[in-house]
């Protein structure tokens, strides 16, 4: 028995390690994708936010990333439009019922919007754990999908950065 519960406990210290490392290629990859943006001389017409992930806390995090790199691409591009994508798990913490539950995050996508920049979630993943388009509230954008949405903002211009 001692060695299965070792193995195990090795097996999820290994997995615990890999998802850290990954989780901080993605932080990395999203301040490189800024940092590659800030450099250039000409500005974007526009960025596109994306975030897809599978845990439900997730906006806790990244929507504080993704107000701080809004500020540093406006303090350079001061033009530039903005808007953010949330078609993951993470996108049920916008729902109207936990408001009060995640009121920090409900908080900030209201100052987003508030700043221009839409936020938007996808009605195709919601409808997949039976949540409805009427389940967010009015500052939450429903778009019919989360990469459908994302390709039209690519369309008008917009670059797209990966928030992880």
């Amino acid at each position: 028995m001692w060695r299965w519960l070792n193995s195990r406990i090795k097996a999820q210290a290994f997995v615990v390690g890999w998802t850290f490392l990954l989780s901080c290629y993605g932080l990395a990859s999203a301040n490189e994708d800024v940092e590659q943006l800030l450099n250039r001389e000409e500005p974007p017409y526009g960025v596109v936010f994306e975030i897809v992930e599978a845990d439900e806390s997730a906006l806790d995090e990244l929507i504080p990333s993704t107000l701080a790199a809004i500020e540093k691409i406006r303090t350079k591009f001061p033009n530039t439009e903005f808007a953010l994508v949330s078609h993951g798990r993470e996108e049920f913490a916008l729902q109207t019922r936990y408001q009060n539950e995640n009121a920090e995050v409900h908080q900030q996508v209201q100052s987003l919007v508030a700043d221009d920049v839409p936020v938007h979630v996808c009605a195709t993943h919601a409808s997949w754990y039976d949540v409805n388009p009427e389940d967010f509230p009015a500052y939450v954008d429903v778009a019919p999908t989360g990469p459908g949405q994302i390709r039209l903002y690519e369309e008008l211009g917009y670059e797209l950065i990966v928030i992880e």
